[in-house]
């Protein structure tokens, strides 16, 4: 029997705080996915050089047969390679706090991949990402580029322009595994037992069924139960705060929706003034995760940069701690999906012709794909109902002028996009917040005039 392909992947945002969830993923799933080598790229020096020491102390005490390289050329980083995972932020936290704060100047809520915060991060992210994404089909023309930069509804939409029907630029997110995680644990079933029906824009969208592979069993009159009992007060208690209230509110979206299962986003959407009423204008998510989980996870690299090891330490994996990752895990099913035709089902972003009729066509929706080694195939969705259409064809109008504002430099169209905003959803308060925001990211977005 021939020896089983070994790949070759690029990390790009190779100095990200979640690369070493991902090497730490890649390891755990090395017999069904095995590499001969391994590429961080990044474009700051220090972080990457402490990402890429810390790489191969890990790499070479669980995986000596994976070669590792950081670099900041994109030459090297991008020759030779079959993948790219892509996981970028313009501007890191520095900018999101940014966005955040001058949101909240003016009364509305930042998030990162909603508002003006969403806004203000995709401006920013779609030179970045199709910068990237020219490298790597300069370099590589054949190789597979996974996106799950964010936000991804808007960069997907770039993408799409840029890069017409390739099918080699994949853009996926990991939030619909997140959930279905959540609903595989309420139910008592294995995660990878289910797969989702849905619908939407990323980050925007319902699910229509949650179904078992097996036996073809529809869950969601089962969850839509769970989810309208109220919770045990130790429910959650491991998670991070705020994905513990998001996941509480969730009951309340739930119970509230009548047909269908919310993405966790739409509480942004559907209760905005709710959930700007929760933020502290002092304190924002950026804030937190600065001095939370983006301290913890440099810490952890530098110790083990000193040290030099990882095995025999608090930082060492065992067999169990390995299979204990299913959030990072979507990105190799995919991978192998693309690599070895298995046709599984994913939820990605792809144009829609003909998938929702009654919605605009080539607009850049989420829905259950087969994956094989041509890309994704769209399952057929049909027509929505009337209220899910009109958000839909509004944020989604928000994000076509979003990028046509990037692509085009066009201030009407920047100022269009963010009086669409539903988190922003006024003409006088667009223009202010545009003004500010041209002013903070100077260095980051085209001029619009």
């Amino acid at each position: 029997m021939a020896e089983k392909k070994r790949f070759v992947v690029a990390i790009a945002g190779g100095a990200s705080r979640y690369t070493p969830g991902i090497l730490k993923m890649l390891v755990s799933e090395k017999d069904r996915f095995p590499l001969s080598k391994v590429v961080l790229y990044d474009n700051e020096d220090v972080r990457q050089k402490r990402m890429g020491k810390y790489a191969r102390v890990l790499m070479s005490e669980y995986y000596p047969e994976c070669e590792v390289v950081d670099t900041l050329d994109p030459e090297e980083a991008f020759t030779g390679i079959d993948f790219c995972f892509m996981q970028i932020r313009a501007g890191r936290q520095e900018m999101r706090r940014s966005d955040e704060h001058i949101a909240l100047k003016h009364g509305c809520i930042g998030q990162e991949t909603c508002g003006a915060g969403g806004f203000a991060y995709g401006m920013r992210s779609i030179p970045a990402v199709v910068e990237i994404i020219k490298n790597v089909k300069k370099y590589s023309p054949d190789a597979f580029v996974l996106n799950y930069s964010n936000p991804a509804a808007i960069v997907a939409e770039a993408t799409k322009r840029i890069f017409p029907n390739d099918k080699h630029v994949i853009n996926i997110c990991d939030m619909p595994v997140g959930i279905m995680n959540q609903y595989a644990d309420e139910l008592g079933v294995p995660r990878n037992s289910i797969e989702a029906r849905y619908f939407g824009l990323n980050h925007f969208g319902w699910f229509t069924a949650v179904l078992d592979k097996e036996t073809g069993h529809d869950y969601l009159p089962e969850l839509k139960k769970i989810f309208s009992k109220p919770l045990p007060d130790d429910h959650f208690t491991d998670m991070d705060p705020s994905w513990r209230e998001t996941f509480v509110f969730m009951r309340k979206m739930v119970s509230e929706c009548a047909d269908y299962l919310p993405n966790t986003y739409l509480q942004y959407y559907l209760y905005p003034k709710h959930m700007l009423a929760g933020e502290d204008p002092e304190w924002t998510r950026a804030d937190q995760v600065m001095a939370g989980h983006e301290k913890q996870v440099y810490e952890m690299v530098d110790e083990v940069c000193e040290t030099g090891k990882i095995m025999g330490t608090k930082y060492g994996f065992t067999e169990e701690d390995l299979k204990d990752d299913d959030h990072a895990t979507y990105i190799v099913d995919l991978a192998c999906a693309l690599a070895f035709n298995t046709h599984e089902r994913f939820l990605m972003m792809v144009p829609n012709e003909g998938i929702i009729p009654n919605l605009t066509q080539g607009m850049m929706v989420e829905v259950p794909c087969m994956v094989g080694s041509n890309g994704p195939e769209p399952l057929n969705v049909g027509e929505i109902p009337a209220f899910q259409k009109g958000l839909l064809e509004n944020q989604y109008a928000y994000e076509k002028l979003t990028v046509d504002a990037n692509l085009n430099g066009s201030y009407i169209d920047a100022w269009h996009a963010l009086t669409l905003n539903r988190l922003v959803n006024d003409t006088d308060t667009a223009k202010a917040l545009l003004d500010d925001l041209i002013e903070a990211n100077k260095e980051y977005w085209p001029e619009l005039k």
